[in-house]
């Protein structure tokens, strides 16, 4: 087994892990409705979520955060609501692309950030879900791809310049990157917006909260993949098959 295959079944089982540990945890007879986020390690949460509805006769409404988060609910044949007609969200639970010490969060790796917040935002509770990669002392120490910020298309340029000149780093517009079949151009949002990742020097230390406040006043932003205060538990799935759980002070 060449060592790129063990090291991806251990990222692999890592999430599951987590995923497996955090419903297990949060999800019981009381919880009536649960905000499900986006990505590779929310597929776990969901199967398990499946099994224990299926297991302990459940009765639980699932907002999803994206239009993949809805299709996974729909192969498991879950019950969909939305944010309208489900306002009462008892936990959200999702995934990271990098947690801090604090339990503030980079998200929107894949573009959801904005509907994931507002889900993460209105929760009685937010669980963030990952593996052992996504833990670090301070952002930017594990993730180098910045924070994605949504943006209205008609003003990406001059938020992107805006930012430069308050913070330095780069903010590159998003764009499709794959090699298969795509559309080439910028990533679209769900929302039909644009994405900038503001790359930061992760040599400095940063106010969080304040630059989160800063970049969302500027006009043109819609909102940030920051998340700050929200996250009141965390899961990291260990690479020895452990999970290690972070609680918010």
């Amino acid at each position: 087994m060449s060592s790129e295959t063990y090291n991806f079944e251990l990222i692999e089982r890592g999430k599951k892990n987590a995923a497996i540990k955090a419903v297990n945890e949060n999800i019981n007879e009381k919880t009536k409705t649960i905000g499900i986020g986006s990505g590779s390690t929310i597929v776990y949460a969901v199967e398990r979520l499946a099994k224990k509805i299926t297991e302990e006769n459940l009765d639980i409404n699932c907002i999803p955060s994206s239009f993949q988060a809805k299709q996974l609910l729909s192969k498991y044949n879950l019950k969909i609501g939305d944010l309208e007609t489900n306002t009462n969200i008892d936990i959200t639970i999702d995934g990271a692309d990098e947690v801090d010490q604090d339990l503030t969060c980079i998200k929107g790796g894949g573009g959801c950030h904005l509907q994931e917040k507002l889900l993460a935002f209105y929760a009685k509770k937010f669980v963030v879900i990952a593996d052992y990669r996504k833990k670090s002392n301070k952002l930017g120490e594990n993730w180098s791809l910045g924070i994605p910020i949504e943006v209205l298309p008609s003003a990406y340029t001059l938020v992107q310049d805006r930012i430069q000149k308050l913070y330095g780093g780069r903010t590159p517009l998003r764009e499709f990157s794959g090699t298969g079949r795509g559309k080439a151009g910028p990533v679209i949002t769900d929302n039909g917006n644009f994405i900038l990742d503001w790359v930061f020097d992760k040599n400095e230390d940063y106010n969080w909260k304040l630059i989160n406040q800063n970049i969302k006043l500027i006009p043109g932003v819609i909102e940030t993949g920051l998340f700050i205060g929200i996250a009141k538990t965390a899961y990291f799935g260990n690479s020895d098959g452990t999970v290690s759980k972070i609680i918010s002070e």
